[in-house]
């Protein structure tokens, strides 16, 4: 506040310099000169005065803030007191809580630690118990080989010896009963219904071969078709991917390729080609190419036609091309189109006469090899590919599972898939159906009786039926008649594991018991 008066009186001083200044140069006379000075006076009187009343509002409203400031101290203060006050309470409360959870913990401490001793001593007292029994098992174990005259794990062996055998004895008799009362029971109408199946499926079977014959309307236009210096038949055999054989056959060339697709493709080419009568490279390019797309169509058509034939709706189209496709594709030289046709129809009437959905048989019996359209393309069994174009193509969870099963890699899951797996059985088994070479069907039928023999108590076994059924004579005196139907178990689940086969292979084990005595 000093600060202020001075810089106000200074300015007051400077202001009556001024003016008397002023009033000097002027020259206004002595009287002006001493009213100035009075004024000048007067002037600082007054300044002095509103100094002293400035100082004063100044020291006032300083000391108002002090005062307000200092309530403000005092009130935080005291809210903070009061949270400090809190506080130790809390502390004081946890600090309690504590002390109270530590004098029992101790108390649990000192329970824990009587528990343990007890438990110590129990112990003990097990131990000594324990080793007093094994001490007199021991000496039972050991009354009991001197009696026995076993050691501990002969006996062992020997018990688990005797209860397997009762077991398996036990098992084999109740199996026998259930077979035998399921049979009386299904025999019959399996027998029935089968047979109404096959009658009423007429399938053809064509045994398609590697090789294709062409007519050629004369011997002259094998010249042609060889062109010069084999330029024509190398085009076509570039073209095709078929061997063309031109010998002394009269009037017809023979085409060798295990791709009948392909074999068809060429003699449709070679064919057109004849009709034509232009051959030569640039030609045979050109007929080649258009059967080609003529050929894609007919495959498409075939599909189709069977689907009609078959009454069967919603299939992708692309499942159709590879129906269609499965007519140029064998199996065991069986047409693998008719055969699934035959699956489908076997499947579908036997589902209706046994109640069940006939509808997922159909499509599954014909779906079940649709993976041989494209295993020479991709890797992988039939029955894998199958399921995964099914499920690719938006087949049924029920008809994906059947044609999983068809070859018995998996459970069956539903009563459709067995008789898609039986559909297929029959017909694969249907005579003149399939054809093998004769080195591997000798060679099947010495496996089997091979197999047959190296069971114990085997007398002699014989392979019948083309392989189909096995006869096992077996010695009577080392094979009870349980143990014969064990054997047979046994022998099927070896024949199983060991050989690939289409269809099945009957077992049958004959024990024949006879009594020899001599009059004299």
């Amino acid at each position: 506040m000093s600060t202020l008066t001075g810089v106000l009186i200074t300015v007051i001083v400077v202001l009556a310099g001024a003016v008397i200044w002023l009033l000097v140069q002027k020259s206004a006379g002595a009287r002006m000169l001493f009213k100035a000075k009075q004024e000048a006076q007067e002037i600082l009187s007054k300044a002095r005065e509103e100094a002293e009343k400035l100082k004063k509002e100044a020291t006032l409203e300083a000391k108002e803030k002090f005062i307000r400031l200092k309530t403000d101290f005092e009130r935080q203060t005291r809210h903070q007191q009061r949270k400090l006050n809190d506080m130790e309470r809390r502390l004081l409360r946890k600090e309690e809580n504590l002390e109270r959870k530590y004098q029992l913990l101790e108390r649990k401490e000192r329970d824990f630690s009587h528990k343990e001793r007890t438990l110590y001593q129990k112990e003990r007292e097990l131990q000594q118990r324990e080793e007093e029994y094994r001490q007199k098992m021991n000496e039972v174990i050991e009354e009991l080989e001197r009696v026995s005259h076993l050691t501990q794990e002969e006996a062992k062996r020997e018990l688990q010896k005797r209860i397997e055998d009762e077991a398996r004895l036990e098992a084999v008799q109740t199996l026998r009963r259930i077979e035998e009362e399921t049979r009386e029971k299904s025999q019959a109408l399996a027998r029935e219904i089968i047979s109404q199946a096959i009658q009423r499926s007429a399938a053809e079977h064509v045994v398609e071969t590697t090789v294709s014959v062409v007519d050629l309307p004369s011997d002259d236009m094998k010249g042609r078709i060889i062109g010069r210096e084999g330029r024509n038949i190398r085009a076509l055999e570039l073209a095709t991917g078929v061997d063309i054989i031109v010998d002394d056959t009269p009037e017809a060339v023979i085409l060798s390729s295990f791709d009948p697709i392909r074999r068809e493709m060429a003699r449709m080419a070679i064919e057109k080609l004849v009709m034509d009568g232009r051959i030569h490279p640039a030609r045979i390019e050109e007929v080649v190419e258009a059967v080609k797309e003529e050929l894609e169509e007919k495959i498409k058509q075939e599909g189709e036609s069977v689907i009609l034939e078959l009454r069967i709706q919603d299939i992708h189209p692309e499942l159709v091309k590879l129906l269609g496709k499965l007519k140029y594709r064998t199996s065991y030289g069986q047409n693998v189109l008719q055969h699934s046709k035959e699956v489908a129809y076997l499947a579908a009437i036997m589902a209706r006469e046994l109640g069940a959905d006939e509808k997922v048989a159909l499509r599954a019996g014909l779906l079940h090899d649709i993976g041989k359209a494209v295993d020479r393309e991709i890797e992988g069994t039939h029955t894998e590919l199958s399921v995964e174009l099914a499920r690719k193509y938006g087949e049924s969870e029920a008809v994906i599972q059947a044609i999983a099963s068809h070859h018995r890699d998996v459970d069956f899951p539903s009563v459709e898939a067995v008789l898609v797996q039986a559909a297929d059985t029959l017909s694969a088994a249907r005579p003149g159906a399939r054809r093998e070479l004769l080195e591997t069907y000798i060679k099947r039928l010495e496996k089997l009786e091979e197999i047959a023999k190296s069971f114990e108590g085997v007398a002699k076994a014989f392979a019948l039926q083309a392989g189909r059924e096995i006869r096992i004579i077996v010695e009577s005196q080392k094979i009870s008649d349980e143990r014969a139907a064990l054997t047979a178990k046994d022998v099927a689940r070896r024949i199983k594991e060991e050989l690939d086969y289409p269809g099945q292979i009957k077992v049958t084990v004959i024990r024949e018991m006879r009594a020899v005595e001599y009059a004299r």
